[in-house]
């Protein structure tokens, strides 16, 4: 939802697809799906798809995958993260990065491994697509609750800033709501952006 405006603009699935070998580690494959829906939908269709191949063991980014239909425009982009000078595969794109960075769509997974009891704050560099930023992300309530559609439920609020070149993003900030269950479900992830201000709301609790 676009605050600015108060339209359901989107709807947004995570999933994990599958734990597997990839190239020599042992991966899990996540996807998180993207549709523009309703008044959204008829001005700017938009469905959108991200896949991270992310390491098993250290939550660290292996592959991102961006495959993008919006509008009439089709584009698709590999990206092999790599920390040394090895070369990427021939449909990738090889991207050189520190060790532990995490891609646009693992760092969420990567916050809910965090022990945030033990651990009040957690730093790792993103990689989303085109940069590469420093991600700051600190307990900022751990005794919180949020309402979504999903309920009213108990959580712990996870502040997260973007710091690019060493310096702050005093336009773009983060808050996420983690349920505080073992899975440490995402709640809700309310966002300030140059475009405006988003909320990325629970539907439905999981089944169990």
């Amino acid at each position: 939802m676009w605050s600015q405006y108060r339209v359901r603009a989107a709807t947004l699935d995570y999933s994990i697809i599958e734990k597997r070998d990839f190239y020599g580690h042992a991966a899990w494959h996540f996807r998180l799906m993207a549709h523009t829906t309703n008044t959204m939908r008829t001005v700017y269709p938009l469905d959108d798809q991200f896949d991270s191949y992310t390491d098993a063991a250290q939550l660290a980014s292996l592959q991102y995958e961006m495959y993008i239909h919006e509008l009439a425009a089709r584009e698709s982009h590999l990206f092999r993260i790599t920390t040394g000078a090895e070369p990427a595969p021939a449909n990738a794109t090889a991207v050189r990065a520190l060790p532990g960075t995490r891609d646009a769509v693992g760092i969420i997974y990567a916050l809910r491994a965090v022990d945030w009891q033990h651990t009040p704050e957690f730093r790792a560099p993103v990689f989303e697509g085109r940069n590469i930023y420093d991600v700051h992300a600190r307990l900022e309530a751990e005794n919180d609750s949020v309402l979504v559609p999903a309920g009213q439920l108990a959580a712990s609020r996870i502040a997260v800033d973007i710091f690019e070149n060493g310096k702050q993003r005093q336009d773009i900030s983060f808050h996420v709501w983690l349920a505080k269950d073992a899975a440490r479900t995402p709640l809700l992830i309310a966002a300030n952006v140059p475009i405006g201000t988003a909320r990325i709301e629970l539907l439905s609790l999981p089944k169990r």
